[in-house]
């Protein structure tokens, strides 16, 4: 889907203020409201945005590392009942399907290296996971983002 530079804006200052409100933020883009709820809703209905919930940081609850683990799976079963399988434990963050030498990659959290282990147990445990491989985050270098993605694709459509 295309955006224009007011879908980038809206997006910008919801982004930054979440809890801005539709009427403020007409006020501070100069548009009506009915402008910035049409834009909300389409951009919400085209899947461009995809949540208004607040983004919570593992960390702050406790759990300080986190891991990337690459899971070959048996192919008898296929990735759905895996991910299924998966989707059982918390501390499982995200998972995707990959090319190359895995099957699976899952970004997942833990209060410690002891309890990664606990976690990768379960992981393994999982009826369709064969082997894994683990690799511990030191640092986030770039945290996700996604305002970048946003400016560039305001940026094509002008």
């Amino acid at each position: 889907m295309a955006i224009d530079e007011l879908d980038r804006r809206v997006i910008e200052l919801f982004t930054a203020e979440p809890r801005i409100g539709v009427l403020e933020a007409s006020r501070r883009l100069g548009v009506a409201r009915g402008t910035v709820q049409a834009r909300l809703d389409r951009l919400a209905r085209d899947g461009v945005i995809c949540g208004f919930g607040p983004q919570i940081d593992p960390v702050a609850l406790g759990y300080t590392v986190t891991a990337f683990v690459t899971l070959q799976i048996r192919q008898v079963g296929g990735h759905d009942p895996v991910a299924e399988r998966l989707s059982a434990i918390p501390e499982v963050m995200e998972a995707h399907t990959i090319t190359g030498t895995g099957d699976m990659l899952c970004r997942i959290v833990a209060r410690s290296n002891a309890d990664l282990q606990r976690v990768i147990d379960q992981v393994v445990a999982v009826e369709g996971v064969e082997r894994t491989s683990t690799v511990i985050s030191l640092a986030t270098q770039i945290p996700l983002r996604t305002l970048p993605l946003v400016r560039a694709a305001a940026a094509r459509k002008g």
